[in-house]
């Protein structure tokens, strides 16, 4: 079983949800840091909520589009959280384990607390998200594995006094305590823009920091009397790695907190996991929640579907769960769904490339253009 720290909740009685600002840094004190603590913001928060058409067959849903953070990603609530954190103890030196958004957004973040930021990662990287990485000035360094990725930022933490910006030990247990709580915020805005009209969060799951973080934000509303009760939560995951949903097809939930499951990797590469940790779990034991898997040809025709039908640009992590909402079966006025976008496709342009024809060049203008505009709507 792997299980994180928590902090205690935060108390938000006498705050009026209908004037919360958004973001991490909405309410004082929704995130802990010591009284007088210059937070470190670059504007995060306060992501819409768009509309998505039904597809044939298939529910309407709502995206909270977390790629219109400021590196576009949901990383960005987190990262404000962590950075903060770390510049309050008298870090120098930040250092975060990442394949993508979360690497990204550190640098970002580093640099506008003026501290320096190492991303340790795997092989490769998306060259959208190397290319943010290098910008912000951090320094970035593959590893063979993950285990050799983990193990030197064990060792950096523990020999150097870096501060994680996330976790290294294994199996993954899950993110930064304090980090967390700035994923609590997506809860607030969500609660503030819905009310109780929201009934389930579709939530892209690996190491569940979100769905924790989510979960945590729920509480504490639903403990203030915000809102009435917690929408359900669900966990979205490619099916090549869905320890969630293996699971919560065992009755026992000690059997269930002792999941392994093999780890396929996929074009969702943010989501997915080998353990289905203990807040995860927990999340949605306390919601009466599901976990969905997702094959990867359904969540590709969503990414592709997304773009072309609604206009909504997203990686394909985020299209993992816009998928596992096509799967719910909600009675009419049930209330709304939403499905978290985490981040945006740009982020990985090979994928978005990978069968899209190459850029013709036209020699004769219109004459050529009319037959190719008429060629590519037949």
């Amino acid at each position: 079983m792997t299980v994180n720290l928590e902090l205690p909740l935060t108390d938000l009685r006498g705050h009026d949800l209908a004037s919360f600002p958004g973001g991490p840094w909405g309410w004082e004190g929704a995130v802990p840091v010591p009284p007088g603590t210059g937070v470190v913001t670059l504007g995060e928060g306060n992501t819409p909520a768009v509309w998505l058409a039904p597809r044939p067959g298939r529910p309407e849903v709502w995206l909270k589009n977390e790629a219109a953070n400021p590196t576009m990603s949901h990383k960005d609530r987190y990262m404000a959280a962590a950075v903060t954190t770390a510049r309050a103890q008298g870090a120098d030196t930040v250092i975060a384990a990442s394949s993508g958004n979360a690497g990204a957004s550190a640098a970002a973040y580093a640099a506008r607390a003026g501290l320096r930021c190492v991303v340790v990662t795997k092989g490769s990287l998306p060259a959208a998200i190397h290319a943010q990485i290098v910008a912000a000035g951090a320094v970035v360094a593959g590893f063979p594995d993950v285990v050799a990725r983990n193990g030197t930022m064990q060792q950096a933490v523990e020999q150097l006094g870096w501060f994680p910006l996330t976790n290294y030990a294994e199996p993954g247990p899950g993110g930064h305590p304090y980090a967390i709580e700035g994923l609590k915020s997506i809860a607030y805005e969500l609660a503030r823009d819905f009310g109780d009209e929201l009934h389930t969060v579709v939530i892209p799951t690996s190491r569940a920091d979100v769905l924790s973080g989510v979960h945590r934000g729920f509480k504490e509303l639903v403990n203030a009397g915000l809102i009435s009760a917690s929408p359900r939560l669900v966990a979205a995951e490619p099916s090549r790695a869905a320890a969630f949903s293996t699971a919560l097809q065992k009755s026992d939930r000690s059997e269930q907190e002792r999941t392994r499951v093999h780890y396929g990797p996929s074009a969702a590469f943010s989501v997915g996991s080998d353990v289905a940790n203990w807040q995860g779990l927990q999340a949605l034991w306390d919601t009466d929640g599901e976990a969905i898997p997702i094959d990867p040809d359904e969540f590709m025709d969503e990414y592709r579907a997304c773009a072309a039908a609604d206009g909504i640009f997203m990686e394909a992590s985020s299209a993992v769960a816009v998928a596992a909402t096509r799967h719910l079966t909600t009675s009419p006025g049930s209330g709304v769904v939403v499905a978290l976008g985490t981040s945006c496709g740009l982020k990985d342009l090979d994928l978005a490339l990978s069968d899209a024809p190459e850029l013709p060049v036209l020699d004769n203008g219109l004459d050529d253009l009319v037959p190719l505009v008429d060629q590519a709507s037949r």
